[in-house]
């Protein structure tokens, strides 16, 4: 669809995708392939090592950047992608938090390679209880996260995330365009999809090449929905019906609150339930040309 709308109005494609933005993953990112790619200019895909950090803020500042560009060579930016939080930021802001140091978060890291999540957990308990109090004690990445910014900056997370939301924003006007087909046949493709990436697509050796670069197994990219799964399937400690079933499930349940963020945040979004390009494309063409002509006048 989004192909579809860059060709129609002379667009770009611009990833809102947080695992999109890192190569070595097309397959299980589900990320455009080449022929997509060539069929319409893409920014943002693939950009990043998947040893990089790319936080919410840094993919704002990339985004907003590719935006200012489309506008100066009079192309029309299209944000295209799964990751809410992201959309929300770019629109809303977000609370500013300083750098973190490669000492602290090198050294969390190490320590929590070494000792476990347990050790993280409680000591960020002390520091800021009440993100600890939200926060699972296996979500290593959050864990993480929540400690190093109190450490750093003396502050816990939780109240840098109360504070006033900041920084630059997308501030031009746009047009909300959000797909919610009927749930089962979106359940039934997501199935598919796998079973296409893992059979054919070539999901497990992107995977194995992952695992032979032995990253940091809290970076996000180890995160990727399947990574995990296919990982412990290499290493011999699930079998692949396993590994693929829990895919899905994980797939459907990310879907489902993919949906319900759609529906709580972009209440403003002209929504389609279509299951076909030719159709999405009579139902959005014509808000879009509408939208379009509303700038000019």
């Amino acid at each position: 669809m989004a192909v579809a709308i860059a060709n129609e109005f002379d667009g770009v494609v611009i990833n809102g995708d947080s695992m999109q933005v890192y190569s070595g993953l097309r397959v299980i990112t589900a990320r455009p392939d080449e022929t997509e790619e060539a069929a319409a200019p893409h920014r943002l895909y693939g950009v990043l090592e998947p040893d990089d950090f790319c936080s919410a803020a840094r993919w704002r500042d990339m985004a907003l950047a590719e935006v200012a560009r489309c506008h100066a060579e009079g192309k029309l930016p299209i944000i295209v992608g799964g990751t809410g939080l992201y959309f929300e930021i770019l629109t809303k802001g977000i609370a500013e938090i300083p750098a973190i140091s490669d000492a602290v978060r090198t050294g969390l890291r190490d320590l929590q390679a070494r000792d476990g999540n347990q050790v993280i957990y409680d000591r960020l308990l002390a520091k800021d209880p009440d993100m600890a109090a939200r926060l699972n004690l296996g979500d290593t990445q959050r864990l993480l996260r929540a400690l190093e910014v109190v450490e750093e900056t003396g502050t816990p997370l939780s109240v840098w995330q109360a504070r006033a939301e900041e920084g630059p924003v997308l501030d031009c006007p746009r047009l909300w365009l959000a797909l919610l087909p009927e749930r089962q046949w979106l359940y039934d493709r997501c199935n598919r999809r796998l079973d296409w990436m893992v059979d054919e697509g070539g999901a497990i050796e992107e995977v194995r090449d992952l695992m032979a670069r032995n990253l940091d197994p809290s970076l996000p990219v180890m995160k990727a929905l399947g990574v995990p799964e296919l990982a412990a399937y290499l290493a011999g400690e699930l079998d692949r019906d396993d590994a693929v079933d829990r895919i899905k499930m994980l797939t459907r349940r990310y879907a489902k609150r993919q949906m319900t963020w759609v529906r709580n945040k972009m209440s403003e979004a002209q929504t389609s339930s279509a299951q076909d390009l030719e159709s999405l494309k009579s139902e959005f063409f014509p808000f879009i040309r509408h939208f379009l002509l509303t700038l000019e006048t």
